[in-house]
């Protein structure tokens, strides 16, 4: 993320009356942000919309931060709250654990969101931070936080195949920064890469990338570390990936640069980008300021390219795009393949990412810019961003989401649907919400006198949105609502409540 706006917090309890959140009558903790739908054209892949909002420090938070599933219209499908704007999540999605479908994500406070004078560099973690897996009943499996002192950082957590987690994690390293122009009394902001077992907790791989990567090279000023506690925020790393022959894809914003390198010996195998770059780049092919580099088929690199501004005296280098780089190894050359432009341009100073769905479309999350777009695999260019643009979504307000993706997931909560009832002379209102159901289909309402003399009122009406507002002829004053399947079948009953009285 950048050097983010100061200025006063306002979350306030009001906030979420806006007309930018959703309220819910059966699920009246829940208070996700509601999104607008700029472009929404035919070809889209299939899947659901995965994002975890929040905002910088002085930015007004639209609704709660936390971890949100929404279906392509834009309608809640599963949001798991947070108890303070000043807690966020970050790379929410789906991953595989033991051969299941699992739900990835961090947790913990951003440096940048808590503060106007933040203690750490700004998207650094605090500490206290964790990992953590939960299964497709919404129960967390696994918690997990980095080894050696080193915090879990906000960037990256990958499960193998193997089973085993790979992730970024950061640690402040105190050095005499003289040598670099910047104070005496300074701190690295050091990461490093870790492997753990999830089973065992073991920690299988570790790389320090102070030992492997000169802090010389940076393209952020030593001299900035007086702005963050005398800490050099020289690296940057923000994405890894697994590559063929035991290889690591790392990623350092602040290097502008993608390495390659041997997971045995550690050593860096090629570097691409920045000052020690092993290939010379085509037209329109140089990046900086980038984001989340991944291996596509053909020897080809895809990343976010931000470009732009991530400290207060650096200009912005270009608009922001996703970018698809062709490597040639015979004649060390990175020329374009693929660029991936918002229309209207947007300028990213921070985060950010580019994901290959299953039917060649690609998907952009725009990071610090409030918006989410899927593109055909042909992309676009930067004089006709229109090109190939087939679907756009816009936060509310500042509200942002480090990453964001589209997967496909089937949610069975084990917890009961929501329901609610208001009664109106001799008819009823009855809500029905089931927080991340995927599998429910339409709505049964039974209605009684007591708790125990209950029959249906209303066979089967079809699901509308995260919460179906059932018009219902009948006085109660008791209800229950079963969720349906496709099939018509019940695989969810709610409580049975006693209606409020309207008249």
């Amino acid at each position: 993320m950048d050097d983010f706006i100061s200025g006063k917090p306002s979350q306030k309890s009001s906030d979420n009356l806006s007309p930018q959140v959703w309220n819910f009558v059966s699920a009246p903790a829940l208070h996700p942000m509601k999104v607008t739908l700029n472009v929404n054209k035919p070809g889209t892949a299939p899947g659901l919309i995965f994002v975890a909002p929040y905002t910088a420090y002085g930015s007004t938070m639209i609704g709660q931060t936390g971890a949100l599933i929404m279906d392509q219209t834009g309608n809640p499908v599963w949001f798991r709250p947070l108890d303070s704007r000043y807690i966020q999540n970050t790379d929410f999605r789906v991953q595989f654990y033991e051969g299941e479908p699992v739900l990835a994500m961090w947790q913990g406070t951003i440096s940048g969101t808590q503060s106007a004078n933040p203690n750490l560099p700004a998207e650094d973690p605090e500490p206290g931070a964790y990992f953590q897996i939960m299964n497709q009943n919404y129960k967390v499996i696994k918690r997990l936080t980095a080894k050696k002192g080193f915090t879990s950082d906000v960037h990256e957590f990958i499960i193998t195949k193997r089973n085993t987690a790979l992730f970024t994690a950061v640690k402040q390293v105190p050095a005499d920064l003289t040598p670099y122009g910047g104070p005496a009394d300074g701190y690295f902001d050091n990461y490093s890469i870790q492997e753990v077992d999830l089973k065992t907790g073991q920690l299988l791989f570790f790389w320090d990338v102070l030992a492997h990567v000169d802090p010389a090279d940076s393209m952020i000023p030593a001299s900035s570390a007086t702005s963050s506690n005398n800490i050099w925020d020289c690296y940057h790393v923000n994405s890894v990936e697994e590559g063929p022959n035991n290889t690591l894809l790392i990623s350092m914003r602040n290097m502008w640069a993608i390495y390659n390198i041997d997971k045995k010996t550690g050593n860096i195998i090629w570097q691409l980008g920045g000052k020690q770059s092993d290939f010379t780049f085509g037209p329109n092919a140089t990046f900086s300021w980038q984001h989340d580099a991944r291996h596509r088929p053909g020897n080809r690199i895809s990343l976010f390219d931000d470009a732009c501004c991530a400290c207060p005296s650096c200009p912005p280098e270009g608009p922001a795009r996703g970018l698809i780089l062709q490597l040639d190894f015979q004649n060390m050359t990175a020329n374009l393949d693929r660029t991936y432009y918002h229309d209207p341009t947007l300028y990213v100073p921070s985060q950010g990412n580019v994901q290959k769905l299953p039917n060649g479309n690609q998907f952009v999350g725009w990071g610090q810019e409030p918006y989410v777009s899927e593109y055909t695999n042909a992309g676009n260019n930067e004089e006709d961003p229109s090109l190939n643009f087939l679907y756009d979504m816009q936060f509310p307000g500042q509200n942002l989401s480090y990453r964001a993706f589209k997967n496909k997931w089937v949610g069975l909560p084990l917890y009961p649907p929501s329901i609610a009832a208001e009664l109106f002379c001799k008819a009823a209102v009855v809500y029905a919400s089931w927080n991340g159901s995927t599998e429910t289909a339409a709505w049964q309402v039974l209605a009684g006198p007591t708790p125990y003399r209950l029959s249906v009122v209303i066979t089967s009406t079809p699901r509308t949105g995260f919460e179906t507002k059932i018009d219902v002829n009948s006085d109660g004053p008791y209800f229950q609502v079963n969720a349906l399947n496709s099939y018509g079948q019940v695989i969810g009953t709610s409580r049975i409540i006693r209606a409020r009285q309207f008249h």
